[in-house]
């Protein structure tokens, strides 16, 4: 039945009442219990098939476990055999698990004295090879048994690499087929207190304790290795179940599989750590480090609600408190299983799930020390003779340096000197290098120029020390025999090794560039070397580094950035940095058309030059830049088409080149060409350039004048709308961008343009674009950047905005959407589109103008309502764009308008006065144009409103009809006194 079950390429797989039929029956099997005429093996092997089934009908089936109760007994049964003849444990378990947020019971029997004396026997087949650094008999195991009692230090179990772990490789999974591998001898528990240690006791045995003869302890382990093999069964149709439900329904059961901690009193309840710590088979132990290591990807979003930080001092325990126990308890098994495993292949799988666990834990919601136990644990493996456990360590210690970073735990482990400990043992220390060897010493400090780079002055940051020396200089340690695969001849560590630490390197950089900076050359000349080797990976990982360095140098220099100038990287010292690059490998790795994927990361790493750095590169490097870039857009690859068009969009921002008409126009002309691509990418990086370019068109409007209009292509001009028009006709992410540049290019436009009559047809069109993407079904970006455009359209006093028969229709766009959008970002900004035009005629008709005072008002008394509740923190920022459009309309308005608008006051005055009160007495917000206004802004617009309707109402109808003006003039007095009081 289960080889019926398992799928073959290109037939049809079982009919839905086969699937179901043997679905139940397997789990029926799994269910039962053994029963006298059956002997052992025999039942191992039904159980083995069956678990096989089950987990072919999960993955070639694509079978969806949609009932609780279905699933539920599954992994009622998937637990129980999960433990199946594990020594010292018998597991009960209900015949159903339904999903609960806090621990479920777990029942376990007592164990009887002589089922562990039964399960004290001899190993036999292949022997474990005896560790070389042994210590005295039960010394380490007392450790061990110690650290299961207490939780692990920061210096925990420090060298425990004393067990010479064997190789292996951990590339192939232990998991993927265990019914056709055959089992490695099973390793026999020796010790009474299996329980009580979590030291395993296959470590223990010696042939001398054995109370059977070879032929009973040969029987004995044949038994051991079925049951082992059902214990991997029943993992691996674990991690096939984990695959085809939804993590949200898994985490339901977190409780049943992972541990927390016990309370006092009550015992360790069993989950995958148990067999983790505690299996004799470490291809058991490595199932379910896998299947552990499944449950904790992507588990961010619910881990996310963890805290720990404080004390609670409660009647009950919340569950953010259960699952902050839980990840803390994860932390503590793992790192004892860390320093207790001997199996290289199994020793991966653990690194790998902490390097998961790290990745998803929120660390900041958390007590500090996690990461210091983990990064101290972790540093002996960095040597360890096993290639997998090396990368694999390597990966953990990026996914320490990329946990919600920076992290102030972090920083200080980062700046802790290298005689912290990097060695295998924890006595020896890293070799030493000679003076030549620039990548493993520091800069020498001010006044005291040093070669000794192990002093914690001059070695700021070891983990950057011991990823360059992994990259740069060449190995002189013999490791395993998993280093085979790779080309004996080799003077560096293997390529995977490498890959490992310039990936580590380069989320250092990335997220704690203050401690990188002062190696900014050496990781430039990493850099460099990396992307003249002839490994493409190499090649690759390298331009990426250069990237993170050049990034990190611009958030650094950004006006807004809160880092003090005298901490910043000097620009002089950028300029060095560059300058070294361009005289590099960085333009042969931009021309390389054999390697299109490191062509585009040298694109990349090119467009994170600082612009003040690029003003000062000399004339001809200036234009190797621009003509390397100019010249990628015509690429054949759309990875590389698509980096150099996102190039050029950031290069035409640089003050030093957006004011060349030259560059701006041969940019544009780039850019069009890239916006026809047959690439969805190329076109959205495309459109997302021509809109800075647009913004430097505005830039310069303002800045130059009309001397760089007159100079920019009329032609050129034309195009542009017009590809703008036909893009915003594009997908989403596309739209969103060719929608900014129209409303920029509208802007932009002169009087003599808007008279031409070539440009007078495209410039309908374009702005019945924008007026049918405001009112679209688009993503919120893209009618977010719709409205925007529209008010800057309204920016243009050369546009017979008023006049115009597209008037109405992009006002009704705009009061629709302030009505009704469900997303109060666009509300927002369409509010604000609203009260762009500064003349009462722009406006139109009274009746136009009538509608859209409506709509204000309506969206005013709707700004509180939404389905989202992700939407009520924007409410407050609609609320003062909507009372400062109101409050701008009555500034504009003429006595046509004030029948209307004191109609309106007599049916909501009350309504809007409590608003425009609120926004009167808010704090000093940034509306969305970036625009501050603080409270004598507000009174001054109040009091500028009430003067202009006090004049328009005397004049038309007499003070007897003064009613607009009386009611503002109540509110300022209402808000004038209320301040006054709350002042006293």
């Amino acid at each position: 039945m289960a080889n019926l079950c398992l799928s073959v390429p290109g037939q049809p797989y079982l009919d839905e009442s086969y699937r179901s039929l043997c679905f139940q029956t397997f789990l029926s099997v799994l269910q039962s219990s053994k029963t006298s005429d059956v002997d052992d093996i025999t039942f191992c092997m039904l159980l083995q098939n069956a678990l096989k089934g089950i987990q072919s009908l999960l993955n070639g089936g694509k079978m969806k476990l949609m009932q609780t109760d279905q699933l539920g007994s599954l992994l009622a049964v998937l637990k129980k055999c999960m433990f199946y003849g594990l020594p010292g444990l018998n597991v009960e378990m209900p015949a159903v698990l339904y999903p609960a947020p806090l621990p479920q019971y777990d029942g376990r029997s007592p164990v009887k004295p002589e089922q562990l004396e039964l399960s004290t026997v001899k190993q036999t087949g292949t022997r474990r090879k005896k560790s070389k650094g042994k210590q005295k008999k039960g010394q380490l195991g007392e450790e061990v048994k110690e650290e299961l009692e207490s939780d692990v230090g920061d210096g925990a179990i420090h060298g425990m690499n004393i067990f010479q772990l064997h190789s292996g490789n951990a590339q192939n999974s232990p998991c993927l087929n265990p019914w056709n591998r055959t089992l490695d001898a099973a390793y026999m528990p020796a010790g009474k207190d299996l329980l009580s240690s979590c030291y395993p006791s296959w470590k223990r045995i010696s042939s001398s304790e054995s109370e059977y003869s070879d032929a009973e302890g040969g029987i004995q382990s044949k038994m051991r290795s079925y049951q082992a093999k059902v214990r991997q069964g029943a993992l691996a149709c674990f991690l096939s179940t984990i695959k085809s439900i939804e993590k949200k329904v898994l985490y339901g059961y977190w409780s049943a599989f992972v541990p927390d901690t016990p309370g006092i009193g009550s015992p360790q309840s069993v989950s995958l750590m148990t067999i983790a710590l505690k299996d004799p088979s470490p291809k058991t132990r490595a199932c379910a480090l896998q299947v552990l290591s499944a449950t904790l990807e992507g588990s961010k979003q619910f881990l996310s609600v963890a805290e720990d930080a404080h004390d609670h001092k409660r009647a009950f325990t919340p569950f953010s408190v259960t699952i902050a126990s839980s990840i803390r308890e994860l932390h503590r098994c793992l790192l004892l299983a860390l320093v207790a495993e001997s199996s290289s292949q199994t020793l991966t799988q653990i690194i790998k799930c902490l390097a998961n666990l790290v990745s998803n834990a929120p660390y900041s919601r958390l007590k500090p020390g996690l990461l210091t136990r983990i990064w101290n644990q972790i540093k002996p493996y960095i040597r360890h003779k096993d290639v997998n456990v090396r990368v694999s360590s390597l990966t953990l210690l990026g996914a320490v340096v990329s946990a919600q970073a920076p992290s102030p735990e972090v920083q200080l482990l980062l700046q802790q000197p290298s005689s912290s400990g990097l060695s295998n043992s924890g006595t020896a220390t890293p070799r030493r290098v000679s003076s030549s060897e620039w990548w493993r010493r520091a800069p020498p400090s001010q006044g005291d120029p040093t070669d000794n780079w192990e002093s914690s002055s001059s070695e700021p940051c070891w983990l950057i020390r011991l990823c360059i020396s992994t990259v740069v200089l060449p190995r002189e340690d013999s490791y395993s025999d998993s280093d085979t695969s790779f080309t004996a001849s080799t003077v560096y560590e293997p390529s995977p090794v490498r890959l490992e630490s310039l990936q580590v390197l380069a989320l250092l950089v990335k997220g704690y560039f203050s401690v990188a900076q002062s190696y900014l050359l050496e990781l430039g000349e990493v850099a460099c070397k990396c992307m003249e080797e002839t490994d493409p990976s190499i090649q690759l990982h390298g331009a990426k580094l250069l990237e993170e360095l050049g990034t990190g140098i611009v958030q650094q220099h950004k006006p807004d950035s809160a880092i003090a100038v005298n901490e910043k990287v000097p620009v002089n010292l950028v300029v060095t940095f560059w300058t070294m690059m361009l005289n590099g490998p960085l333009p042969g790795a931009l021309q390389n058309a054999q390697h299109p994927t490191l062509q585009t990361s040298a694109c990349d790493a090119l467009s994170s030059i600082l612009p003040e750095a690029f003003g000062s590169l000399r004339d001809d490097q200036q234009i190797l830049c621009i003509t390397l870039l100019l010249g990628l857009n015509h690429s054949e690859n759309p990875l590389v088409k698509a980096a150099a068009a996102r190039a050029l969009g950031v290069y035409v921002l640089f003050s030093c080149l957006r004011q060349d008409v030259m560059f701006v126009a041969d940019t544009a002309n780039a850019i069009l060409n890239s916006l026809q691509d047959k690439s969805p990418n190329v076109r959205a990086k495309a459109a997302w350039s021509l809109g800075n370019l647009t913004d430097t068109l505005i830039v310069n409007m303002e800045m130059i004048g009309q001397s760089f209009q007159e100079e920019f292509s009329d032609l050129l001009l034309l195009k542009m709308l017009r590809s703008a028009t036909e893009a915003s006709k594009d997908k989403d992410k596309v739209k969103s961008n060719a929608v900014r540049a129209l409303g920029n290019l509208l802007h932009f436009l002169q009087p003599y343009h808007i008279v031409k009559p070539r440009f007078s047809e495209t410039i309908k069109e374009s702005i019945q674009a924008l007026i049918s993407t405001v009112q679209s079904e688009a993503t919120m970006k893209v009618r977010w950047n719709a409205c925007y455009a529209l008010g800057n359209v309204f920016k243009n006093p050369a546009l017979p905005l008023g006049e115009a028969p597209w008037t109405a229709q992009a006002y009704n766009a705009l009061t629709s959407v302030v009505k009704s959008c469900k997303n109060f970002k666009v509300r927002i900004k369409s509010a604000m589109a609203l009260s762009i035009p500064t003349q009462r005629e722009r406006y139109g008709t009274a009746e136009q103008f009538s509608q859209i005072w409506s709509a204000l008002v309506i969206a005013l008394q709707k700004s509180e309502d939404t389905e989202d509740f992700l939407e009520f923190k924007y409410s407050a920022s609609l609320r003062t764009q909507i009372c400062q459009a109101l409050i701008h309309l009555l500034s504009l308005a003429n006595s046509t308008d004030l029948p209307f608008i004191r109609k309106t006051i007599a049916e909501n005055g009350d309504v809007i006065r409590s608003y425009v009160l609120q926004y009167m007495k808010s704090g000093v917000e940034e509306d969305e144009a970036g625009i501050h206004t603080n409270s004598h802004e507000r009174d001054r617009l109040l009091k500028r409103a009430i003067e202009h309707i006090c004049g328009i109402e005397e004049l038309s109808e007499g003070k007897a009809k003064v009613v607009v003006a009386a009611y503002l003039e109540d509110i300022l007095t209402n808000h004038i006194n209320s301040t006054e009081l709350t002042e006293a």
